[in-house]
């Protein structure tokens, strides 16, 4: 089998330097290289960009075991059957110290849609032999990955051609909404906001309640940002009594994929792909989102490609074999 080539990058980022949260400004991003790439210094190709879900960067793509094959061994299967053609596919690194950056500004984390969108693309496309156009660049994630490439199609279509959100964050009441009384028990039980992540970044075991807990901060800081708050998050809920703050959640839901399709349908129809999919047993109900999505892009009369699958939440990257290789035939690959 004819391999790929990934090179780790230490990329120091001008926009993330001196960002609210005090996350580091460099970051390493791998970026693997079609077979070819090294062999014919003329050719140029399209580019990929592939994001991690909650608590990942994208070195967690690289990650091996016996029965899920890392992102690159992927690739180089899919590449060297030909099912799939040659592309550059870049795996940013947005994570912060809430777990996640939900690849949005925000004034409580930093601006992570311009860092993707705007500083790592024009990096990418200055430093490797991309078609450097809006046809030839794709996105794709899973899970908040799945939500930050719906989101650059929602909103950046004119610097991403095609997109693939795999079982990604959307009907917020479904996913996130079970999730808001459990946590505000968790944030009083600990002292408030900054008292819970100090004492959740000091555990060395953490438990399934705080990353629930830190699930639901990590979206109030991307989707509810306010600087007059403790750490710059506004709760959707009043931590003295649980009861929702309706202004609050009003925030979240202006960042739902679900309310912006009418609005965004024009960069929608553009792309050259648009592909979903999400599994029948999803824990975080998002294939109920996803349904809803698809049903309003039949509404509109959007193409599309949806498919489900008879499986949960985790463990599902071998979708990316169905996707990749319809994201290399859009981008013209």
């Amino acid at each position: 089998m004819t391999r790929g080539n990934v090179q780790v990058i230490e990329f120091e980022s001008q926009v993330l330097r001196g960002n609210p949260a005090g996350d580091p400004a460099v970051r390493r991003i791998p970026v693997w290289t079609p077979p070819s790439y090294a062999q014919d210094a003329s050719r140029r190709y399209p580019v990929l960009y592939v994001l991690s879900g909650f608590t990942g960067r994208g070195r967690m793509l690289l990650n091996d075991n016996a029965w899920s094959p890392s992102l690159d061994d992927r690739l180089d299967r899919l590449v060297s059957s030909g099912r799939c053609g040659e592309m550059i596919v870049v795996m940013p690194d947005c994570l912060t110290r809430f777990g996640g950056s939900q690849y949005v500004n925000s004034s409580a984390t930093g601006r992570y849609a311009d860092h993707l969108a705007e500083e790592l693309v024009g990096w990418v496309d200055a430093n490797y032999r991309t078609h450097a156009t809006r046809d030839a660049r794709g996105i794709a994630g899973k899970s908040s990955g799945g939500f930050g490439a719906i989101t650059m199609g929602l909103e950046r279509a004119d610097v991403f051609g095609a997109v693939a959100c795999h079982s990604g964050d959307m009907y917020f009441e479904f996913c996130y909404g079970p999730d808001l009384p459990k946590t505000c028990s968790v944030l009083q039980e600990a002292g408030g906001v900054r008292a819970f992540l100090e004492k959740f970044e000091a555990r060395r075991q953490k438990g399934k309640d705080d990353f629930l807990a830190l699930n639901i901060l990590a979206m109030a800081a991307c989707y509810s940002p306010d600087p007059a708050a403790e750490l710059g998050i506004a709760l959707p809920f009043d931590l003295g009594t649980s009861a929702l703050r309706p202004d609050v959640w009003e925030r979240w839901r202006e960042h739902d994929p679900l309310l912006k399709i009418e609005r965004c349908a024009g960069a929608l129809r553009s792309l050259k792909l648009l592909y979903l999919d999400c599994g029948t047993k999803d824990e975080f109900h998002l294939h109920h989102g996803a349904r809803r999505f698809v049903r309003a892009l039949e509404a509109l009369g959007i193409p599309h490609h949806y498919e489900e699958f008879d499986d949960a939440h985790m463990n599902v990257s071998y979708r990316y074999d169905t996707s990749l290789p319809l994201l290399a035939k859009a981008l013209g690959a």
